[in-house]
């Protein structure tokens, strides 16, 4: 028999709290075969967790979240559990800590990894076994990878601190929600900020009952693209409210699904793809969507406009040969804000539906369970901006109330109010509406009265922001036919464009690459501004307003890379323009 090794003495206790408990992890494929799960934890993202899950609210300690420094002087130690959910528990599953430079935000920073077998078990990370590199600035992202993709399972994070610092208590385990709730349907009632006038809704309603084909469309940002959702196309709020739809109404698969968020871009960029990736190339009337639900309420901040590309947005969808019912949805980040008061105008101007998410649950976050509180914010919140499915299915079940309330006045008969829009489109908009016809010039969608000289841009961008489209689980790429400078032409660094127009928008790509530079934008030889693609720091389309006049007339448009970055890449990925 062996000689037994003596066990360790046992550890000392340390306070900890979570930052992720028992949170839905799925593993979208990957290009290697693997399935891997994002959380972002920059941008104040963790210190948000903390609060929400660990209920920290010492704000020493939350600072400290902010920085690799700062996190290395509170916490001492990871703990970190996964419990697979598909029964097979042995598989390895790995876990990843990225730190984010300063200097290279992707490449420079450190990695924390562990990996787990999927049985629920913890294991810790200790943060004094690690070598951290000069670069690392702060706490990036956390990646959970599967061997193979669309595996799930749940999470569990939490940091054990240094000596010094004390934790809260952790919470209980919160109640479930009761979907069957008198609390829960009020709290769903409030979302119903306005009926509008429900001529269209109605009209599509009774066309989806007769068993003819109804399109239910979405357009938005990283919410209605599925973020915080497990697995993203099927416990998106999206899907679930067009399933809702087509249940309630539809005959025999005669409801169509189309869901075009993309991630972090606001109704600037979303006027712009709009024929692109709400319409599909549709040519007839009856392939047009029938119900465009309209997503951009906490993606607006930096909207230059301050609303004339999103009351430019709702113009153009309303002016669909479809006569679509255009629907504005209303979300929500996790300090209750949204740009509902600045946005809502559009909707009182075209009498349209709108459903305030904000106004659903804000108001029941600050109570008690047993006081009323029918979800906590830990709870519908995956992260500082995204739902986590509950959310999703909330946001889902907002829209389905809209849907019943416009059943239950067909149902008792009531004629259907004249359909105003027509008229209402051709007074003087609530905000502006500028962009009203802008389309989209790339390399595939021209424009003859544009005359192009690529000069260095000759490439095409191949590492682009990716989503997930409709019902697909595999994400495809935005804006795919570009004009891409690969920093090795100094004498020929421009981009020079001909056009005649009133106003245009271009769209270049965000990097975390520090081998991306920045380009100076001229219009007819005076300096229009800079577009630096570093600035947020992660792979993204961003639109920036170049040029809007009154009257369209002839302008050179120039591209150039700064003197110092001639020899870095720059991605133009599109143009919006309007005659």
């Amino acid at each position: 028999m062996g000689v037994l090794s003596a066990p360790k003495d046992p550890e000392k206790r340390r306070p900890y709290f979570y930052i992720i408990r028992d949170k839905n992890v799925f593993g979208s494929p990957q290009p290697d075969g693997r399935g891997v799960q994002f959380l972002y934890q920059n941008d104040g993202r963790m210190i948000n967790s903390a609060q929400l899950t660990g209920n920290v609210e010492d704000e020493k300690e939350l600072e400290l979240l902010r920085t690799v420094e700062g996190f290395r002087t509170l916490v001492h130690s990871i703990g970190i559990s996964v419990e697979a959910d598909d029964g097979d528990k042995q598989t390895d599953i790995e876990f990843v800590f990225q730190m984010y430079g300063k200097n290279d935000i992707y490449g420079g920073g450190s990695s924390l990894r562990a990996t787990l077998s999927g049985d629920g078990m913890e294991k810790r990370i200790y943060l004094s076994e690690h070598e951290w590199t000069d670069d690392d600035w702060e706490p990036g992202q956390i990646r959970v990878i599967f061997d193979k993709p669309e595996r799930m399972a749940k999470l569990t994070v939490r940091f054990y601190l240094n000596d010094g610092f004390e934790a809260p208590k952790a919470s209980e385990e919160e109640k479930a929600v009761d979907f069957a709730s008198e609390a829960y349907r009020a709290m769903i009632s409030r979302s119903l900020m306005s009926m509008g006038n429900i001529a269209r809704l109605g009209q599509k309603i009774k066309k989806a009952r007769s068993g003819e084909t109804v399109t239910v469309a979405y357009i938005g940002g990283s919410i209605t693209q599925g973020a915080g959702a497990a697995p993203i196309n099927t416990e998106c709020y999206a899907y679930k409210a067009y399933k809702n739809f087509a249940e309630k109404f539809g005959v025999s698969d005669n409801v169509r699904f189309v869901k075009a968020g993309v991630g972090g871009t606001p109704s600037e960029l979303g006027m712009i793809r709009f024929e692109r990736d709400i319409l599909r190339g549709a040519q007839k009337t009856e392939e047009l969507p029938d119900i465009i639900v309209i997503e951009f309420a906490v993606n607006d901040e930096g909207d230059e406009t301050k609303g004339v590309c999103y009351e430019s947005l709702v113009k153009k969808a309303l002016r669909l040969p479809s006569r679509p019912a255009v629907i504005l949805l209303f979300s929500v980040f996790a300090n209750d804000w949204n740009l509902q008061k600045r946005l809502s105008p559009v909707g009182e101007k075209y009498e349209l539906p709108m459903v305030s998410v904000l106004d659903a649950v804000s108001p029941q976050f600050p109570l008690k369970n047993a006081d009323g509180r029918v979800i906590s914010k830990n709870q519908f919140f995956y992260d500082i901006y995204h739902p986590t499915n509950l959310g999703h299915t909330i946001m889902a079940d907002c829209l389905g109330f809209l849907f019943d309330e416009a059943q239950k006045k067909l149902q008792l008969g009531e004629a259907l109010p004249e359909d105003m829009t027509d008229e209402l489109l051709c007074r003087e908009p609530a905000i502006g509406a500028d962009f009203e016809y802008v389309k989209l010039l790339d390399k595939k969608d021209t424009y003859d009265k544009a005359e192009i000289n690529c000069g260095g841009f000759t490439g095409c961008d191949t590492v682009l922001q990716c989503v997930e489209m409709d019902t697909a689980i595999e994400p495809v790429p935005e804006f795919g036919y570009n004009w891409f400078y690969d920093g090795t032409k100094p004498d020929e660094a421009f981009f020079e464009m001909k056009i005649c127009c009133k106003a245009l928008v271009l769209v270049f790509k965000d990097s975390g690459d520090p081998q991306t530079g920045c380009a100076d934008i001229f219009v007819d030889g005076k300096a229009a501004g800079r577009a630096n693609p570093l600035a947020n720091g992660w792979v993204h389309c961003n639109p920036m307003i170049i040029l809007n006049e009154g009257e369209s007339s002839q302008h050179t448009v120039r591209v150039e890379l700064t003197e110092s970055d001639r020899d870095k890449s720059f991605t133009i990925l599109g143009f919006g323009y309007v005659e």
